[in-house]
C-alpha cells in the first residue's frame, strides 16, 4: 500500500489547473474580461505562477553566473507585453502535450519557455 502512495508524484498545482487558469488569463488578455471573481482569481493564479517561475529562473541564472556557469535555458524578451506572451507560450505548449501527461507543472512551464524564448547565445565555445 505504501508503494502505491509513492508511485505517482503529487503536484500542488496540476497541469489541468494550470490550463484552466491560463485560459482564463488568455480571455483577460483578449479583453473578454469577466465579472466573475472566480475567473479573476484563476487568471491571476496563472499569471502569478508563470511570472514567479520566470523570476525564480532569473535568480538561479544570476547566482549560477556568480560561480562561472551560464544556464542559458531561456532568454525572455524585454518588451512591455511579456506577461501575455508568457501565458500564450504556456498555453501553446499545453496544447501539444499528450492527454494525462505525468510531467510536473514546473517542468512543463520550463519547457514552454525554453522552446518559445531560446537564447541567441550558444553554450558551445566560438571557433
Amino acid at each position: 500500500m505504501l508503494a502505491t502512495l509513492f508511485a505517482s508524484q503529487a503536484h500542488a498545482y496540476s497541469i489541468q489547473e494550470l490550463r484552466e487558469d491560463c485560459q482564463a488569463a488568455e480571455s483577460f488578455y483578449n479583453e473578454k474580461k469577466s465579472i466573475d471573481p472566480y475567473q479573476s482569481v484563476m487568471s491571476a493564479r496563472c499569471i502569478g505562477y508563470i511570472a514567479g517561475f520566470a523570476d525564480g529562473y532569473a535568480i538561479s541564472d544570476y547566482l549560477a553566473e556568480k560561480v562561472g556557469v551560464k544556464l542559458n535555458a531561456f532568454c525572455l524578451p524585454t518588451d512591455g507585453n511579456l506577461p501575455a506572451r508568457l501565458v500564450r507560450a504556456v498555453l501553446g505548449h499545453l496544447d501539444r502535450q499528450p492527454p494525462n501527461t505525468s510531467i510536473s507543472t514546473a517542468m512543463l512551464v520550463a519547457s514552454a519557455l525554453a522552446k518559445t524564448f531560446p537564447c541567441a547565445d550558444s553554450l558551445e565555445p566560438k571557433k
